[in-house]
């Protein structure tokens, strides 16, 4: 009976991948930016990036706390199902869907997206051009502990 008390405390994330055209990146990144400052109280970080030859795919974890207070509702829980619900209105120029966790290689690119951000990279090329400018973004997740692979 102890491991259903595990999964009761797991957090959960839910992940919303926003697909903007490659020409509006910058304009996704600060929109993003912009909405995560305004809801302070919830837990977001871009979690994963990969693109085509059209879209760019940012991938946005947002937790909602232990499986056990979700179901009470909790204030966490609360603040992330308005981040979710404001991303869904005011970011749906950016075709929001609610998606699969990234992959390793997508949170790596991730990372390296953001780190070229907070270092302010004025001539950053590929995904990261023109988002230098965007350093209210979080870090990205690590992987999801069913993920892990024991060692």
């Amino acid at each position: 009976m102890g491991g259903a008390t595990s999964v009761d405390d797991e957090t959960v994330i839910v992940h919303v991948q926003l697909r903007p055209r490659r020409g509006a990146t910058r304009k996704c990144l600060a929109a993003l930016a912009a909405l995560a400052a305004e809801h302070e109280s919830a837990s977001v970080a871009v979690t994963g990036v990969s693109k085509d030859d059209r879209v760019v795919r940012l991938t946005v974890g947002v937790e909602l706390g232990p499986r056990t207070a979700i179901a009470k509702f909790s204030p966490q829980a609360q603040a992330a199902y308005a981040f979710v619900s404001a991303m869904f209105t005011s970011l749906y120029d950016h075709m929001p869907v609610y998606t699969a966790e990234p992959s390793a290689e997508e949170r790596a690119a991730a990372a390296r997206l953001l780190e070229t951000a907070s270092r302010g990279a004025a001539h950053a090329t590929g995904t990261e051009a023109g988002i230098e400018a965007v350093g209210g973004l979080p870090a990205p997740r690590g992987p999801h502990p069913s993920e892990r692979v024991p060692a």
